[in-house]
């Protein structure tokens, strides 16, 4: 059970309700993580706001799929685990690959780089180093691009650490980035 209510959709009002309607509209449902997030109408805003701005990035939507399973493996997040494996079935992904992806690895050397760059920055708290910038633009990353990186992460954490402190109840196919689960 969720340490943090989340927002009934049926019974959200104001800017929550505005949003949550927003994303069943677009998902045809509206999944636990944003109904935790729901408790405060900023804090939805800003994640919508965030995922979708990054949605038009440079880094296409597989690649940010396994940014955010390298996040959630490197967080040992269940619920993000389960949801961006679901979401990268959808886009394609082979099973393999979003394994792959929860341990920061990818048989593309593009997407490894980015990948490998995902995981440094959380197991560093972002202080990439100049070897880890000179590998990631050696496999043809822009400054861009760079940045994209540090912002999907950063997006991530924030639903990563979301779901530690709420617990909150997976509500997609389970797939387990915890050690603690194993």
């Amino acid at each position: 059970m969720s340490r943090l209510t989340p927002v009934d959709p049926a019974v959200a009002a104001g800017k929550t309700k505005t949003l949550l309607d927003a994303v069943q509209k677009k998902l045809g449902a509206v999944p636990n993580l944003l109904r935790v997030l729901g408790n405060s109408p900023a804090a939805l805003q800003a994640y919508l706001g965030l995922s979708e701005t990054l949605g038009g990035s440079s880094l296409d939507a597989k690649t940010r799929e396994l940014i955010a399973l390298t996040v959630a493996g490197a967080n040992d997040c269940d619920y993000c685990a389960s949801a961006h494996s679901a979401i990268g079935k959808s886009l394609g992904l082979e099973p393999s690959a979003l394994t792959a992806g929860l341990e920061g690895r990818s048989a593309d050397p593009k997407t490894q780089a980015a990948l490998r760059f995902a995981k440094v920055l959380v197991e560093k708290r972002g202080w990439a180093s100049e070897e880890d910038l000179a590998a990631v633009r050696a496999a043809g990353h822009g400054e861009g691009e760079i940045v994209e990186i540090v912002a999907a992460v950063a997006l991530n954490i924030f639903t990563n650490y979301t779901n530690h402190v709420a617990d909150t109840e997976i509500d997609f196919p389970v797939v387990r980035a915890s050690k603690r689960a194993a």
